[in-house]
C-alpha cells in the first residue's frame, strides 16, 4: 500500500470546511416523541404551544373571604361596612373563586362579630387578590421556541399549559472503535507490551457531556478488512464515528484507506499540535472521525473537531456561568427581611448589559424559564432604581447575550413567531422580549435599553399611527420606523356573543365585565380614545381598571367566563375561539434606533420580516395585513 504526505490544513478552517462538506452529504438531527417529563435538558425540535391556561381558574391569592367587590363599595376607615354572611364565603389560598365573587379580602383585613357578620373599613376592588386565569401561561402560548434547551421551570411551565409530550431533537449516537493489536480491554494484570484501552472510556464520557450518547464497539486488530467491516457497522448503525488509532501514516495505519473506500476523506492533516494526524471524513451523510491513538491527541481533536458536529446536530453550545456587570431597565424594590433572588432577562445594547426584570410572582414559573441571568439582592439592600449598575449572575451564556435582539414596547403574538424564525434561520440569533406598552417601548429606545420596540400609537387627530410620536420624541433623529403589519382591533366578547355586543359603546351596559389593557399601551390608547368619543366615563365600565399585559391574558379571561368584553386583536380571539367585533385597523410598526441598525440581530430581524416565512405564517393567525414588511417608513 502506497501511503500519501498528510494535509496541513488551519484548524479554523478545517472546523468551518467538515461542517459545510458534512451539510452538502446530508448530514442533519432528527426527531422524537417524549414524555414531557423526561425532556429535562433535551432540546425542542419545533416550538412548543400550552394546551391549557395556567392557572386553569381563578383562584384566592389569599386566605380570607371572596365577595363580590360592588357589596364592599363605601367602606373607609371612618365608614366601616358590615357584611352578613350571606355576602362572603370564606376561601384559603388556591381555593377557587366562587360563583357571584370577584374579590378577595385578606383575613388580617376583616373583623368577624359574634353573628358571624364580617366588618371591613377599605373597599374591595374588583379581581384584587385573586390568580387570573392564565395569569403564568395562556392557552396557545409559545412555551419553548425550536432548537432550545428544556430546563427543569420549562418541564414545569409545559406541565401547567397541559403539554404532556414534546418533540425533542434525538440524541446521536456516537460510535467509538478502538483499534490496534497491542490495544486489550481494561484489566488490573496487562502483560508486557499489551496496552489498556481507556481512550474509548474518555471519549464516551466526554460526547454524553455535550448531550451524545456513546456506542463502544469491541477493540478491532490492525488488519485493514476487518477495520473496514467494523466501520461500514458502525456507520449503519450511528450518527457519528470516532474511529481511534491508525490515523498516522505508518505501515499498518489504515483508517484513512478504509474511510476513503467506504466514503470520502475531507482532510487528513490539521495544523494542530498535539492531533496533527485527524482524519475529517464521512460514509454517507454519517462524518468520521480519524482520532490519534494517544490520549491527550485524540482529547484534543474529539474537543475541536467532533464538539462541533454534535453542537450543530443538537443545535446548542455549552452554557457558561459568570457574573456581569447590567443596568436595569426598570426599577426593583425589595424588603429588609429577605435576601432576594430576582429573575431578569438580558441583553447588549449599545455595548452595554441591560438586565430587565420578570414577574416576581411566587407562582409565576416561567419567568425562570425565561430568564438570562439572578440578580441578587442582599438582605440589607431595599432595591435598586432604574439606570442603576448592578451585579448579575449569569444564567446564559455572555456569547447569546450578546446575540439576543432585545425588544421593549407593545405586546404582539407575532414577536413569539418572530423569534422562533430568526433563531431557526440563525442558531446564533436570540430574541428577549418585554411587553411594557408602545410608550413604554420609545421610553426604552430613547433611553438606550433596547434595539427594537413595537409601537401601534393613534394619533386621534390626523389618524394616522407612530408617525406623530416618532417626530414628538424623536426630533432630531436617531431612530428608524420599520413596518411590520396592520392588525384588526376590535372588541373580543364570548362565543356566540351572549350579551349582544354590537359597539363599543355597549362594554357599558349593565351587566358587562370589561377587561382592560395596561396605561400606556397602544390598545389601552385605543380604549381611552373611544371612551372620549362615544362621551363614556370611564367609571360607568364596569372593570375598566382590571388590567392585563397581553392581548392572549385578556382573551383567555374571556373565554374563561371571568370577563365579558376586552379590546384586542382579532388573532388572539381567533385562538381562543371568541366572537369579534371590528373597529379598526392598526398598524403596528417597530421602532429601532440607529445605533443598533447594522448589527447582526437587526439585519436577521429584516430578513425575517421579508421573508414569505413571515408572511405565510402571520396570515395564517388572521387578522393580520401585510405590506412591505421590513421596509423603512420614511417620516418627513
Amino acid at each position: 500500500m502506497s501511503f500519501e504526505y498528510l494535509t496541513n490544513v488551519p484548524l479554523y478552517k478545517a472546523k468551518e470546511d467538515y461542517i459545510e462538506f458534512l451539510t452538502k452529504k446530508g448530514f442533519t438531527h432528527e426527531a422524537e416523541t417524549i414524555p414531557v417529563f423526561e425532556a429535562a435538558g433535551r432540546i425542542t425540535a419545533e416550538a412548543i404551544y400550552a394546551h391549557i391556561c395556567a392557572p386553569h381558574y381563578a383562584a384566592s391569592a389569599m386566605d380570607g373571604v371572596a365577595v363580590n367587590a360592588k357589596d364592599t363599595f363605601g367602606a373607609t376607615e371612618t365608614t366601616p361596612k358590615v357584611l352578613p354572611q350571606d355576602k362572603y364565603i370564606v376561601v384559603d389560598t388556591g381555593d377557587p373563586i366562587p360563583d357571584g365573587c370577584d374579590a378577595v379580602i385578606m383575613v388580617e383585613d376583616i373583623v368577624k362579630t359574634e353573628d358571624g357578620c364580617i366588618t371591613i373599613h377599605e373597599s374591595a376592588s374588583p379581581w384584587q387578590h385573586i390568580r387570573q386565569i392564565g395569569e403564568d401561561i395562556c392557552a396557545g402560548e409559545m412555551i419553548l421556541p425550536s432548537f432550545m434547551p428544556v430546563s427543569p421551570s420549562a418541564i414545569g411551565a409545559m406541565i401547567a399549559g397541559g403539554v404532556l409530550e414534546i418533540s425533542v431533537i434525538r440524541k446521536p449516537v456516537v460510535g467509538i472503535i478502538p483499534t490496534g493489536d497491542e490495544i486489550i480491554p481494561p484489566c488490573t494484570d496487562p502483560k508486557e507490551g499489551d496496552i489498556l484501552e481507556f481512550n474509548a472510556s474518555i471519549f464516551s464520557s466526554m460526547v454524553k457531556n455535550w448531550g451524545a450518547d456513546a456506542k463502544i464497539y469491541p477493540i478491532v486488530p490492525d488488519k485493514f478488512d476487518e477495520i473496514r467491516d467494523m466501520v461500514k457497522k458502525a456507520s449503519e448503525e450511528c450518527d457519528m464515528v470516532i474511529l481511534n488509532a491508525g490515523s498516522s501514516a505508518g505501515r499498518e495505519d489504515y483508517s484513512v484507506s478504509v474511510i476513503r473506500q467506504l466514503g470520502e476523506v475531507l482532510y487528513h492533516g490539521i495544523a494542530m499540535k498535539p492531533g496533527k494526524p485527524a482524519i475529517l471524513g464521512c460514509v454517507g451523510s454519517v462524518p468520521v472521525l480519524g482520532v490519534p491513538g494517544y490520549p491527550v491527541s485524540g482529547i484534543i481533536v474529539v474537543e475541536e473537531l467532533l464538539k462541533p458536529i454534535i453542537e450543530k446536530w443538537l443545535k446548542v453550545s455549552a452554557d457558561e456561568r459568570i457574573y456581569e456587570k447590567a443596568t436595569l431597565t426598570r426599577p426593583v424594590v425589595s424588603g429588609l427581611k429577605y435576601e432576594e433572588f430576582v429573575r431578569v432577562r438580558m441583553g447588549y445594547v449599545g455595548g452595554k448589559l441591560m438586565a430587565s426584570p420578570l414577574s416576581r410572582g411566587s407562582g409565576v414559573v416561567s419567568s425562570f424559564m425565561k430568564a438570562d441571568g439572578i440578580l441578587e439582592i442582599s438582605q440589607e439592600t431595599e432595591g435598586y432604581e432604574a439606570g442603576k449598575e448592578v451585579t448579575v449572575r449569569l444564567l446564559s451564556k455572555k456569547e447569546k447575550l450578546e446575540n439576543t435582539l432585545v425588544v421593549i414596547g407593545s405586546h404582539d403574538p407575532l414577536l413569539d413567531e418572530l423569534a422562533d424564525m430568526m433563531h431557526i434561520d440563525n442558531n446564533d440569533i436570540y430574541m428577549s422580549s418585554s411587553h411594557v406598552g408602545s410608550m413604554g417601548g420609545i421610553m426604552a429606545i430613547r433611553r438606550g435599553e433596547a434595539h427594537a420596540a413595537g409601537c401601534h400609537l393613534l394619533d386621534t387627530v390626523t389618524g394616522e399611527y407612530n408617525i406623530s410620536f416618532m417626530k414628538k420624541y424623536f426630533p432630531a433623529g436617531g431612530a428608524k420606523l420599520i413596518r411590520c403589519v396592520g392588525r384588526q382591533q376590535g372588541l373580543m366578547v364570548a362565543k356566540d356573543n351572549p350579551l349582544g355586543i354590537t359597539k363599543f359603546a355597549d362594554i357599558k351596559n349593565e351587566g358587562v365585565r370589561y377587561v382592560n389593557r395596561q396605561k400606556g399601551s397602544g390598545t389601552r390608547i385605543l380604549a381611552d380614545y373611544l371612551c372620549e368619543k362615544e362621551g363614556i366615563e370611564q367609571s360607568e365600565i364596569y372593570g375598566y381598571d382590571r388590567e392585563e399585559l397581553t392581548h392572549t391574558s385578556v382573551a383567555a379571561q374571556i373565554a374563561s367566563g371571568s370577563a365579558d368584553a376586552g379590546m384586542g386583536i382579532y388573532s388572539a380571539a381567533k385562538l381562543y375561539d371568541l366572537d369579534f367585533i371590528p373597529i379598526c385597523i392598526e398598524e403596528y410598526d417597530l421602532i429601532i434606533p440607529d445605533h443598533a441598525w447594522d448589527s447582526p440581530m437587526v439585519k436577521q430581524l429584516i430578513e425575517t420580516l421579508k421573508s414569505d416565512t413571515f408572511k405565510e405564517k402571520i396570515l395564517s393567525m388572521g387578522g393580520y395585513t401585510i405590506e412591505n414588511a421590513g421596509e423603512e417608513i420614511i417620516i418627513k
